[in-house]
């Protein structure tokens, strides 16, 4: 066991528990549950959305798969990115303005039907636990490799922490563990960069050069193709990447922690700006990780590549330095994991206990109470699907989920404010279309079926051959979305549907109800 490290990891967890003490005693509606009181400034929320977006893949994922696989690895960095575009323009007034606590409402304030806030639910559920699962996958790794516990423990571990966070200190004691996290990680990656810069001279050209033979890939470390072989993989990953973000619930209840829409807009441009600095540095990451630890060490701490920056932390500072970037990447797993934690818990409590079984009728105490358990609820069941996917890339898990979210959420987030014809059959379809084309397309690919023992959860000929579901999955949503809608040629929208759809854009882009209410 490295003691400095414990000393770390039991300092963050202190920190973050004194943080949720002081948060369960503001915490006593479900307006603070849920939302923080919408109290956040647009920085401080700027920094949590940043906080919950700089997950286990991007720092542990991404630094080993461009370690292992160089410029493919890239493309993470690329797509997360480039994904804040989306919902800076198009996802986070609209979704502010038409909503109050879960993505569910944005819909719901156009369809009051309770099937498209249980179908909504249902989608915010599974997208959560499967990028819980990445989160929990990358802390096993990481306390099995610093601590000596072996990898269930740790896994039971961080669950507990996050549940205890959550069913107690509600958003806002997320939000402040989330830009604590965030300011954690940008300086330690910031200090690793800088050293792995120092390293190469500080040149960029001569970084470059040095890569080309300081890996087994030699000079096609730097080309495409060692990961994703296959071009349309590689497409797949990248609509998922940049799609996906804009239908991750987890990002988008951020929206409602600050007052109105133009603070939401502007934390947008904050995060962005933190997020594009740090994706930036993860190229320092993984070619310092493939220089100076390399490839074999890196495989075997870890056969996902997971566990690629705490060793190049200990190659370049020594036993502290490894030990603090360790503990931050604990931080790192502890923030994001709250996030999704809550994000799925609202979702059961609000939109399919309050609005499908209570028919709108349950007390604030109650919506808290079932939250709670349902949070405890969703804790134990990504616990659970984690102990199964131990040899499986986080970078991927989050990958999967974010393909998920594009494909059946952000269709319906779209078409709900720039479609008039749409309508609730529409809105169902896509949802449901999206969600199970991109869960069956992952059950029968190359990510869990190999014909070799141990490259994969099972043992067989994939059916799909592409890794990531989103290059069909995500046009199937659309398609789902435009097909559900009954198209009759020549014929009229109702008024009544046409008068709505035009409330919803006024309500979507300015913020003002028409309807008074």
């Amino acid at each position: 066991m490295n003691t400095t490290a414990f000393v770390l990891f039991v300092a963050i967890v202190i920190l973050t528990l004194v943080i949720t003490y002081f948060a369960a005693k503001r915490t006593n509606s479900a307006n603070e549950f849920y939302t923080a009181g919408g109290g956040l400034t647009g920085w401080q929320n700027g920094l949590a959305i940043a906080g919950d977006y700089m997950s286990a893949a991007s720092f542990l994922g991404i630094a080993g798969t461009i370690a292992l696989s160089g410029f493919d690895g890239f493309f993470y960095s690329i797509g997360f990115l480039v994904a804040y575009l989306v919902v800076l323009y198009l996802v986070a007034e609209p979704l502010r303005n038409l909503g109050k606590y879960t993505m569910a409402d944005m819909i719901a304030a156009r369809f009051h039907a309770a099937k498209v806030r249980g179908v909504a639910a249902l989608n915010t559920v599974t997208i959560s636990i499967f990028y819980m699962i990445a989160q929990l996958v990358g802390a096993g790794s990481l306390i099995k490799l610093l601590l000596g516990l072996d990898y269930t423990t740790s896994v039971l571990i961080v669950g507990v922490l996050m549940t205890v966070y959550v069913v107690f200190g509600g958003m806002r004691a997320t939000s402040w563990v989330q830009i604590i996290k965030a300011i954690l990680l940008m300086g330690g990656t910031l200090i690793i960069s800088l050293i792995v810069f120092a390293k190469f001279n500080f040149s960029l050209t001569g970084m470059f050069e040095q890569m080309k033979t300081a890996t087994p890939l030699k000079e096609s470390f730097l080309n495409p193709g060692n990961k994703y072989k296959v071009p349309l993989d590689t497409l797949s990953l990248n609509l998922a990447l940049v799609l996906g973000t804009a239908g991750l619930p987890h990002i988008l209840t951020r929206f409602f922690t600050v007052k109105d829409a133009p603070t939401a807009r502007g934390s947008v441009v904050y995060a962005t700006w933190l997020i594009g600095i740090f994706y930036v540095m993860t190229i320092f990451l993984g070619f310092g990780a493939a220089a100076f630890v390399g490839y074999e060490p890196i495989v075997a701490a870890d056969k996902g590549g997971n566990m690629a920056a705490p060793p190049l932390a200990k190659a370049l500072g020594g036993d502290f330095f490894f030990a603090f970037i360790s503990a931050v990447a604990f931080a790192t797993i502890l923030a994001v994991v709250t996030g999704l934690v809550l994000s799925a818990a609202s979702a059961f409590a609000h939109d399919f206990y309050t609005h499908i079984v209570r028919k709108g009728h349950a007390g604030e105490k109650e919506q808290m109470q079932v939250a709670r358990w349902a949070s405890v609820g969703v804790a134990v069941l990504s616990i659970l699907l984690s102990l199964f996917a131990q040899k499986l890339n986080v970078a991927f898990l989050v990958s999967v989920a974010f393909a998920i979210a594009a494909s059946a959420n952000l269709p319906v987030l779209l078409f709900t404010v720039f479609w008039r014809r749409f309508n609730t059959a529409g809105a169902v379809a896509g949802m449901l279309t999206g969600l199970i084309s991109a869960l069956i397309l992952v059950f029968v690919s190359p990510s869990v079926w190999s014909p070799e023992a141990g490259k994969a959860i099972l043992v067989g000929t994939p059916l799909f051959p592409y890794a990531n579901p989103g290059i069909i999955s995500i046009p199937l949503g659309f398609i789902g979305a435009v097909v559900g809608t009954p198209l009759t040629s020549g014929s009229k929208v109702p008024a009544a549907h046409s008068e709505k759809f035009d409330e919803i854009l006024v309500q979507a882009h300015t913020g003002i109800k028409l309807d008074g209410k």
